[in-house]
């Protein structure tokens, strides 16, 4: 069980929600995340928040950058350096220090609604202990359309749907509830991990076995900045997705076998696009193979990182806070 942070803190009220940005080498990107997530805030100040920012190693200059923004911020905001590489690590990082009952996860090159907030508050009303996710849009227009999710209606996961990109993990948020219950984040998953993705996929399905609802809303909208205008950048995203899915299918095959139904149907797909069926995606002409030997690749690198580097859900290591 995860040890998250203490929400009572010298006697002040624990806030209404955390926002948790991880990031490395994203300065200004950074900083259109941080006054989008100001905006929502000041935009609906019966919600109380603070912002974590959990710098995973940057080398350029977002602690500089970092600092200014905190010291005249009417947010409250918690600097935190996690020096492991790799997303997950950082995402456990942030667990550690969030104080809110409500936790998110935005990643540092989108921008949240001004609504965010209030539409957050509406659907955690019922304090229902479960993992939400909301609709993810392009920020920029010129970027191809990858890492997005625009379904019009409200939706809970079942065992026949696809778990990945079910909630995606630029836009994922928590009662603190079910963060403690699932644990920390494999950090063998995510960018930066040897699995290099995947890290969020995994803790939906670790929740959906414990029976806590993952539920995807059509509002709680985020604007992802992805940058990639190029086929080939979407193409090896898309590999590296495969790649952290192939790992994921290999850990859970004894708690749920139902998940390897998603590799046979990457095979078929893959075997009538031989004979012109089509690929997986006909828009930006991604082909249903590098899916099935991608999930091979992670399979094989899951099972010698089990042998060296088995998972570390329960234990917390307490990073260095920076700066507040």
């Amino acid at each position: 069980m995860a040890a998250i942070a203490d929400p009572a803190v010298a006697g002040q009220a624990p806030p209404r929600a955390s926002f948790i940005v991880c990031t490395r080498n994203r300065a200004a990107a950074l900083e259109a995340c941080i006054k989008s997530i100001q905006i929502a805030c000041q935009s609906y100040a019966v919600c109380s928040a603070e912002l974590l920012v959990v710098d995973n190693g940057s080398t350029d200059d977002s602690l500089e950058r970092l600092a200014r923004i905190a010291e005249r911020s009417n947010l409250a905001i918690t600097i935190v350096y996690e020096p492991r590489p790799g997303l997950s690590a950082a995402r456990n990082a942030g667990f550690e220090r969030a104080r809110g009952q409500v936790l998110i996860f935005v990643d540092d090159d989108c921008e949240v609604h001004r609504n965010y907030l209030r539409d957050l508050d509406r659907h955690y009303a019922t304090g229902e202990a479960c993992i939400r996710g909301g609709r993810v849009e392009l920020g920029n227009l010129e970027d191809l359309p990858f890492t997005i999710k625009r379904l019009p209606t409200r939706e809970r996961l079942e065992r026949i749907m696809p778990p990945g990109g079910f909630v995606l993990g630029c836009n994922m948020t928590m009662t603190r509830e079910v963060a403690i219950k699932v644990g920390r984040f494999d950090e063998r998953f995510g960018v930066g991990g040897p699995l290099r993705s995947a890290e969020d996929t995994d803790y939906l399905v670790r929740a959906f076995l414990l029976g806590i609802p993952v539920e995807y809303v059509p509002d709680m909208t985020v604007f992802h900045h992805h940058g990639r205008g190029l086929r080939h950048e979407v193409e090896a995203l898309h590999r590296n997705y495969s790649f952290g899915n192939g790992g994921l299918y290999l850990k859970h095959i004894r708690h749920a076998p139902w998940l390897l139904r998603h590799f046979y149907w990457a095979v078929k797909s893959a075997c009538r696009e031989l004979v012109g069926g089509p690929p997986f995606d006909p828009e930006l002409r991604l082909s249903h193979w590098p899916i099935v030997f991608m999930n091979l690749l992670g399979a094989a690198q899951y099972t010698r990182l089990s042998l060296t580097k088995p998972s570390r859900h329960s234990e917390v290591r307490r990073p260095q806070q920076a700066a507040t």
